[in-house]
């Protein structure tokens, strides 16, 4: 029987963590049901796309123009009946209406994929007047988190009984002691000090202000300790000031952009997500794959990750005081650290294995298409 045709529509594959979560949804399938390929609506394709075309897996990206692009929707059209596919996958809004009404009078089921909420959240009348209409032509409608999926009731008026929670999965990580221990000789860090930090882009949602501000309280309470902030983006210059102007210099390690930066992670005793909003963040994750105790702020998917006291700590949204307060505690209690952090590997491998992300999707394609596209017995078990 012929695979199933599943085409990924998406803005582009850049990186970040949408297009982290198709690429490890594509590498995570079962080859011997899925024939996945990826169309984005926007060029260029990104750097996740290199990758993935190096296995072989098809990629096309058109150009996508200003306003309403009517042309867009015609050419996706086109490449839907063109490749013959059967599922076409939206990750995100606009990815969605484009690959929805590209759908139309084709034999294809639409499956559409909120990947995260902006903050403050917001919408438009028109929006929630057409979503109710589009969610009829929709097969299934996901949402990486219980608060991702409450937001898309509750701004774009989508039926919350239509929508279904899937959580990202990832590639556990693993330490390379060896790497580890090089790059904390060219950071200059002494094991003897204990380091925490994040990964993410330098932008104002994640929040990286507050975690200087409340590193400089932890720093004031006589707490020796070392700051890595790992990654670039418009906030770069905003918080090189900030760490000035708090007397931070010598504590802080701004390392810019990092392709693979999981031997920063593993020099983290503590991972840090003080984001203002967050959908499932791929990096948090990564830590809690590696065993890091983890702190966040309750906005988003964040709690439902991090289980207050139990996998790690959680914090009220931009609360500068509360979150030196929870820093203060993991760092000056080891045991709570080692505690947190075989809890959150545990719920890791139980929860957001790449696997499990994997078959859920597996199962709701397999649930929007009609018998005679059903693989058989022996292939679906």
């Amino acid at each position: 029987m012929a695979k199933i045709k599943v085409l990924h529509v998406t803005y582009d594959m850049r990186i970040g963590g949408t297009e982290q979560v198709i690429k490890n949804l594509i590498q995570g399938s079962d080859k011997n049901i899925f024939e996945m390929s990826i169309l984005c609506i926007e060029s260029p394709l990104g750097p996740f796309a290199n990758e993935l075309l190096e296995q072989g897996i098809v990629i096309q990206a058109l150009s996508r123009q200003p306003g309403f692009d009517t042309k867009l929707i015609k050419h996706i059209r086109n490449h839907i009946k063109e490749n013959k596919i059967d599922i076409v996958h939206c990750h995100q809004y606009t990815p969605y209406v484009y690959g929805l009404f590209g759908s139309f009078f084709t034999d294809s089921k639409v499956v559409f994929t909120e990947h995260g909420r902006f903050y403050p959240d917001s919408s438009s009348w028109k929006r929630k007047l057409l979503n109710p209409v589009l969610n009829t032509f929709t097969a299934a409608t996901t949402a990486i988190s219980a608060a991702t999926k409450q937001a898309l009731s509750e701004f774009e008026n989508i039926p919350i009984s239509k929508i279904q929670v899937v959580y990202n999965g990832i590639f556990g990580l693993k330490k390379d002691e060896n790497k580890t221990t090089l790059l904390a000789q060219e950071l200059a860090f002494s094991e003897h000090i204990p380091c925490i930090g994040t990964i993410a882009r330098l932008d104002p949602i994640k929040n990286h202000s507050m975690i200087l501000s409340a590193f400089r309280r932890v720093l004031d309470e006589g707490i020796s300790c070392k700051l890595i902030l790992v990654g670039d983006g418009e906030e770069m210059s905003n918080i090189v000031k900030l760490v000035e102007q708090l007397n931070l210099q010598d504590d802080v390690v701004l390392t810019g952009y990092e392709s693979k930066p999981q031997n920063h992670l593993a020099l983290m005793d503590i991972y840090l997500l003080p984001s203002l909003s967050e959908g499932t963040s791929m990096t948090l994750l990564e830590a809690m794959s590696m065993g890091k105790p983890c702190i966040v702020t309750h906005a988003g998917g964040n709690p439902e990750i991090v289980l207050n006291d139990i996998t790690g700590l959680v914090t009220p949204n931009d609360d500068e005081a509360a979150y030196a307060k929870a820093i203060i505690r993991l760092l000056t209690d080891s045991e709570l650290q080692k505690d947190f952090g075989k809890a959150g590997k545990e719920r890791f491998n139980s929860e957001f294995s790449i696997p499990i992300m994997a078959n859920a999707y597996k199962a709701i394609y397999l649930k929007c298409l009609p018998k005679n596209k059903q693989p058989s017995a022996k292939l679906n078990g």
